[in-house]
């Protein structure tokens, strides 16, 4: 599947809104054996309070590492507000969150939307289904009143799910999609077209900086780029199509030879992922090459140890390196053993693509540019 401090752009503007993002500890390593994860999981509220300072253009909503896998913050909607949990996805489009109408076993293990409880509602007679990595949903289209910090979106076409499958197990309500719109399905526009259609933000410019190991301070920045969070200067890399972030790589190598990749492929830049996704059959050569157990099994363990004697793994994008250390792709787990963050897309297709998620961003602050059709990416600090 496709997975914050708010700002606006020094570069591109003068006003800058800030939104700190807040990692904590998981609780899978605190409660890991005693049987006692899913029981915390269900019965403490995991939603953080929010702060913002009046008088000024910061605000600041604390976001949750969940499990060391999703980077998710919180949002409100409707008249009173009812806030929830979600997970902000450059890989989907579309915002949505549970309704009271949702049936499924996961649907009542998380904030639904209480309609009947918001001035500002008003619902359509159109619906759609969205199918991600993980699962689907079928939703019908609403509009609301939706804050992001201190950004509101006033007649906010959304999503109110009403079935849902495969989600089984997640600890937030909801998806924020950042993606292009896509036109077709009865899909609700995305969030961030409307807000550049309210000139709410100066510039159409979003940027994510995400924070590594149990670290504070991860953060999602709309209408601009704050050069505080990364090193150097952005590298600037053009679209494969202006409707949707997927890049053109040049080359995948590990110790100067190419072990994918080699005549060139695409890959989705995705905060909604977890991992670096690709085609089995070069993922499985990939853990060959570093040692990893048995193709085909999950999840791909791995020699600790090995964490200090692997190379690199380069991707070659724009004929610029961005290297991947060891250190980055190989994961600890709840239990101490070790797993690779290579994963094969569950979905085939007719040319090579990859998936570059959190693995991947946290070493690379990325700057999504609509305005210009293209992604900057620079060392995260």
């Amino acid at each position: 599947m496709k997975w914050l401090v708010l700002l606006g752009l020094v570069a591109f503007s003068e006003c800058i809104f800030k939104i700190p993002l807040r990692r904590v500890k998981t609780m899978r390593k605190t409660l890991s054996g005693k049987n006692m994860l899913n029981d915390v999981l269900k019965e403490h509220a995991y939603r953080l309070p929010q702060i913002s300072f009046r008088g000024s253009n910061l605000s600041i909503h604390p976001l949750r590492n969940i499990r060391d896998t999703f980077y998710v913050g919180n949002i409100t909607i409707g008249t009173p507000p009812q806030e929830f949990q979600v997970l902000f996805d450059t890989g989907s489009s579309v915002l949505w969150v549970p309704s009271v109408f949702c049936n499924s076993s996961t649907c009542s293990m998380h904030v639904r939307f209480r309609h009947h409880q918001s001035s500002t509602f008003r619902t359509t007679n159109k619906t759609f289904w969205i199918t991600y990595g993980a699962g689907r949903m079928k939703g019908v289209v609403a509009h609301d009143t939706v804050r992001i910090g201190d950004l509101v979106s006033t007649d906010q076409p959304f999503g109110l799910s009403v079935e849902e499958y495969g989600f089984q197990g997640r600890r937030f309500d909801g998806v924020l999609g950042l993606n292009y719109p896509k036109q077709c399905c009865s899909r609700p526009i995305p969030i961030f077209d409307k807000l550049k259609n309210q000139s709410a933000i100066s510039e159409p410019v979003f940027a994510f900086y995400l924070s590594k190991d149990e670290q504070e301070g991860s953060v999602v920045m709309f209408g601009g780029v704050d050069h505080r969070y990364y090193k150097g200067e952005l590298n600037w890399v053009p679209l494969v199509q202006a409707d949707d972030w997927t890049l053109h790589v040049d080359r995948i190598s590990m110790r100067r030879e190419v072990i994918a990749c080699s005549d060139g492929c695409d890959a989705l830049v995705d905060t909604g992922a977890s991992f670096i996704h690709g085609p089995g059959r070069l993922v499985d050569n990939i853990q060959k090459l570093i040692g990893g157990n048995a193709p085909g099994s999950l999840p791909h363990y791995i020699s600790c140890s090995a964490v200090n004697t692997l190379p690199s793994i380069i991707f070659t994008i724009n004929g610029i390196n961005y290297p991947v250390p060891a250190q980055a792709y190989i994961l600890k787990g709840s239990r101490g053993h070790c797993y690779t963050a290579f994963r094969a897309k569950r979905v085939r297709t007719s040319t090579e693509s990859w998936v570059l998620g959190d693995v991947f961003l946290r070493l690379y602050f990325s700057v999504f540019d609509r305005g210009n059709d293209r992604i900057g990416l620079a060392p995260a600090m």
